[in-house]
């Protein structure tokens, strides 16, 4: 990711830093930062006392001593500027600036006769330098050869070389050099600490520094390898950061990549319309958001989140924006969405037909003891005894003028009272059958038409939540089978639990009541199994809140492999099925808010399909799968 860079360094300590690089070797200034101080110490130093000892020189000449040393002196120096030049390492020229500083010290000692050298101050930095500049065990070193030379040769010097030069109390000057021992012992020892604590401090924080490098390259590595843009901004809207996605999405739109430190906001349309999101982010909110960009000609929906840009004191420096293109995701919900639409109405179709489909074979099946009522009204009218009386009717008139002589003499009147009593007998029962068929004809013609009436009722409340009584509507989809139900000698067991009114779409239940019903008729048709048994029950759910329709059959049962997949659109183990009735009777069920499901022991043990319904009415469209 791109981020901004670090702040130069002053100019003046800058030019300062260069020159003193300037006089390390390559390989000197390629150390670590912390060494590199340390680097820029020793030459540091050794310029200071090269121009230190050449003023010396001059103002030894100035005023008439000997300029020997002091430009001896510069040249040790300076040699160790040679040595920091041309060496790999630091341990050479480090070693020549100590001794240096050491026999220089010595040899102003000696020369300037005082005996009390040691126990200046300078004495005491000299350990603490070394140890800085070399390690502790260099400037222990160091330190004992300071003690040997000041603090017991030189004293061991004064006494017998030069007793002219010993103060009047000699132990004075023993016990002074012996503290001042003990003072470059505790200056080595303060510096060795230091070290100890440096390097322990410079171990934590180099672990701390590769620790932080490692998170920062896995998050530059996630950030880079996303497709969504991300980005963050000051609290003046100047980009900080952009990873490689931002960038193209900027280039795509504007024909050049963003610039670090730049304004971000370049659109004042769009700053104006994202200003209250921002100051929201920069309250210490969390914001999302959708926005439109047009990229090469094209619509992109984005989904924008802001969120606030901290410190590490928890203060407020700007926030990060993250984006995702949408515009596939809203394409395929407007697809969804009119796939939904499109299966509704195939749903709704379909369970129309499913429920013409058990309309027509109910009235056809009604239809056929209509025809047979029909049949047998027929044949009993042409067999009818009706003729005979108008045969008798007919002989009345022929001996209307002797009828008395008629009936008391003639053969065939003698007979006509008993004709007429067997003929009226005849008639009655002919009647009584008529009667009989004829209620029966209008029993089947009251069927067809309370079948016919209930689908068209149910057909006109699609879409309408209506308070429904759970019992009454069961057997209302009974009644659409029962011709088939009692056709195939299936026995419907009813066990009906007390529950409230359900709030549904009526027609929806009953689309899915039809098809349980009806993949229940088709399960035990191909039964062999002659107790065919279907029971059908109402009972609340265990959680008080929803109730439970339980459609069970005995029937073929149904594969384990096959469960999970049985209202699976298309998916139907029939040989004539569309596999579309279960799969719509799942969606309606969600639709209603409740949800369908089936158990089966196996293969010939039957099945159990449970629709549960919630009590209470839910507000807004169920969810679609």
């Amino acid at each position: 990711m791109e981020t901004l860079p670090s702040p130069p360094p002053p100019a003046s300590r800058s030019w300062l830093l260069e020159r003193l690089d300037a006089l390390l070797s390559e390989p000197l200034r390629q150390g670590s930062p912390t060494d590199l101080v340390r680097y820029r110490l020793v030459v540091g130093t050794a310029c200071f006392f090269v121009v230190f000892n050449l003023l010396y020189t001059v103002a030894a000449v100035l005023s008439g001593q000997h300029p020997y040393p002091s430009l001896a002196a510069s040249l040790v120096y300076a040699s160790v500027l040679l040595l920091s030049r041309r060496s790999a390492t630091i341990e050479p020229p480090t070693a020549l600036l100590l001794t240096a500083l050491s026999l220089v010290l010595v040899a102003a000692a000696l020369e300037g006769h005082a005996p009390f050298v040691s126990t200046h101050a300078i004495c005491t930095l000299i350990p603490v330098i070394a140890v800085y500049l070399s390690g502790a065990r260099v400037g222990l070193f160091i330190t004992l050869l300071l003690i040997l030379t000041l603090c017991l040769g030189y004293p061991l010097y004064v006494t017998f070389a030069q007793p002219a030069m010993a103060p009047p109390t000699p132990y004075l000057m023993w016990f002074g050099h012996l503290f001042a021992a003990l003072a470059l012992v505790g200056a080595w020892g303060v510096g060795s600490l230091h070290n100890a604590a440096r390097d322990s401090a410079q171990g934590s924080l180099e672990r701390a520094l590769k620790a932080l490098q490692l998170s920062e390259n896995k998050l530059s590595n996630l950030l880079e390898s996303t497709d969504d843009p991300v980005l963050s901004l000051d609290k003046k809207g100047l980009l900080l950061t952009a990873n490689s996605a931002a960038r193209q999405l900027h280039l795509q739109r504007f024909g050049h990549e963003p610039v670090v430190g730049q304004p971000f906001w370049v659109e004042p349309e769009r700053r104006q319309r994202w200003a209250p999101h921002v100051a929201r982010v920069h309250a210490g909110q969390r914001e999302r958001f959708e926005d439109e960009f047009e990229v090469q000609g094209s619509r992109r929906l984005m989904d924008i989140s802001l969120s606030p840009l901290r410190d590490g004191d928890g203060k407020m420096v700007g926030l990060t924006l993250f984006a995702r293109d949408i515009t596939p995701r809203r394409q395929a919900e407007a697809r969804l969405g009119e796939l939904h639409r499109t299966l509704l109405d195939v749903s709704r179709q379909a369970g129309m037909a499913e429920i013409a489909t058990g309309v027509l074979h109910n009235v056809g099946n009604t239809l056929n003891s209509v025809n047979v009522s029909t049949s047998l009204v027929m044949d009993r009218l042409r067999q009818s005894r009706v003729s005979s009386l108008t045969r008798a009717a007919q002989l009345l008139r022929e001996h209307t003028v002797d009828l008395p002589t008629f009936l008391t003499q003639d053969p065939r009147g003698l007979q006509f009272p008993a004709f007429l009593v067997a003929l009226s007998e005849q008639l009655q029962e002919e009647r009584n059958t008529l009667l009989q068929e004829m209620r029966s004809l209008s029993e089947g013609v009251e069927h067809i038409k309370s079948i016919v009436s209930m689908q068209q009722r149910h057909a006109s409340s699609a879409g309408v939540r209506e308070q429904v009584a759970m019992p009454v509507l069961i057997d209302e989809a009974l009644r659409l089978h029962a011709a088939s139900f009692e056709q195939l000698g299936i026995r419907v067991e009813r066990d009906y639990a007390p529950v409230p009114l359900l709030s549904v779409d009526r027609h929806k239940l009953l689309q899915i009541l039809v098809n349980l019903l009806s993949n229940a008729r088709h399960a035990l048709m191909d039964s062999p199994r002659k107790d065919k048994r279907l029971s059908i029950g109402i009972q609340p759910a265990p959680d008080g809140e929803r109730v439970r329709i339980e459609v069970k059959d005995n029937g073929v049962g149904i594969a384990p492999e096959n469960l999970p997949r049985l209202f699976t659109q298309g998916f139907t183990t029939k040989r004539t099925g569309h596999g579309f009735g279960l799969h719509i009777s799942a969606l309606a069920a969600e639709e209603l808010h409740g949800r369908l499901t089936c158990d089966s022991p196996g293969p010939g043990q039957g099945a159990t399909f449970t629709l549960e319904l919630p009590l209470t009415e839910e507000p807004g469209p169920g969810p679609v799968k």
